[in-house]
């Protein structure tokens, strides 16, 4: 695993910390279920301002949960490499 990946690993974790974060706040959920309450929180959001299907808004909080993933990812991929000017 060379740098540029593991800056990557290292942005998709924090930034997936930080959304966790910004969703629980006030509210009284233990640190260890903020996972779980996100991604419940964000179907319900989705379910409620959409009016979608149960099941789709499911899939959709997860699809939406893996692309802040993948973009807080390639973000740091990114800074990586125009900080140390590796393409």
């Amino acid at each position: 695993m060379n740098n540029r990946k593991r800056a990557g690993l290292i942005t998709a974790v924090l930034g997936i910390i930080a959304f966790m974060t910004m969703f629980n706040a006030g509210s009284p959920t233990p640190i260890v279920n903020w996972p779980v309450e996100t991604y419940m929180g964000l179907a319900f959001t989705i379910g409620w301002l959409s009016n979608v299907p149960v099941w789709l808004a499911y899939v959709l909080a997860a699809v939406v949960l893996i692309l802040i993933v993948v973009g807080f990812y390639k973000i740091g991929s990114w800074l990586y490499s125009l900080m140390t000017k590796h393409g």
